[in-house]
């Protein structure tokens, strides 16, 4: 099961997120992720452990404790919005598409079209309109 562990010093190495969630059970793969503009770590991680009930005993037991100077978050990881490397963030959003598709031979939309025969006259003086 993949954990979240989020608001990390910026000090925290992926080896001792190993050493953190060892004691939990066996670890699969820990990863601190970095930005790749700054090098920099942007503060949070993944820790993917192999039996899920020792994944939830070590978010019971770790959730807001406090960890190389910072009281750490630790939560299920939904999804994989890393993956993507994207600076936008998500990952998962779907391409836009429009409900009804424009037909081809509807003209294209503009302020400078003529006004329908069948719509009353269009009053711009306001003076004409009685009170």
């Amino acid at each position: 099961m993949n954990l979240f562990v989020g608001n990390l010093n910026p000090e925290t190495t992926a080896a001792s997120l190993r050493k953190l969630f060892s004691e939990f059970g066996e670890i699969v793969s820990s990863k601190v992720i970095i930005d790749n503009a700054t090098g920099m770590s942007r503060g949070f991680g993944f820790v993917e452990m192999a039996d899920k009930f020792h994944s939830y005993d070590a978010i019971d037991n770790l959730d807001a404790i406090f960890f190389e100077g910072s009281v750490i978050s630790v939560k299920e990881a939904k999804g994989n919005a890393v993956k993507g490397g994207g600076s936008k963030g998500g990952g998962f959003k779907k391409p836009f598409k429009p409900r009804f598709p424009r037909s081809d031979d509807r003209p294209p939309r503009n302020d400078d079209r003529a006004p329908r025969s069948d719509a009353p006259p269009r009053r711009d003086d306001f003076n004409s309109f009685k009170y």
